[in-house]
């Protein structure tokens, strides 16, 4: 994963998150100085187009420079039908988006977030993944 592929500062850089779930995926935005999400209302748009739709007015809302998309897998590290949606979720936003997309493992994401009081598990499960990437960066 490179860091220096952005334009901006890295202390300045903001990110949007998603937890792509098959009924609504989760939203966070965070930024590298604070190194912390906060979550965002739920995208409950299901479905291919009206999902991305949705994923692009976000986008625009928030102006980050770049995307974290949570993929999904077992917890001994295998593959899953999910982790094959989430990861064509990530090439239709590298499609469309022309930003950069970086994926993160969510193992365990929903369950840290209702652990930590999450009122909506989908957004909190977006800012458990967000935070996560943040703390990976240098």
């Amino acid at each position: 994963m490179s860091t220096q592929v952005l334009d901006v500062p890295a202390h300045l850089q903001t990110f949007i998150a998603f937890d792509f779930g098959a009924r609504r995926t989760g939203v966070a935005v965070g930024n590298r100085m604070l190194r912390t999400a906060t979550p965002q209302s739920t995208i409950k748009a299901a479905e291919g187009e009206a999902r991305l739709a949705a994923v692009e007015a976000r986008v625009r809302e928030w102006q980050p420079d770049a995307v974290v998309v949570g993929v999904p897998f077992h917890p001994d590290g295998a593959s899953h039908d999910n982790t094959a949606r989430a990861k064509k979720f990530a090439r239709q936003l590298r499609g469309r988006l022309k930003l950069p997309i970086y994926e993160v493992d969510e193992r365990y994401s929903t369950t840290e977030a209702l652990a930590g009081g999450a009122s909506d598990p989908d957004a909190g499960a977006a800012c458990v993944i967000l935070e996560q990437f943040l703390r990976s960066l240098p």
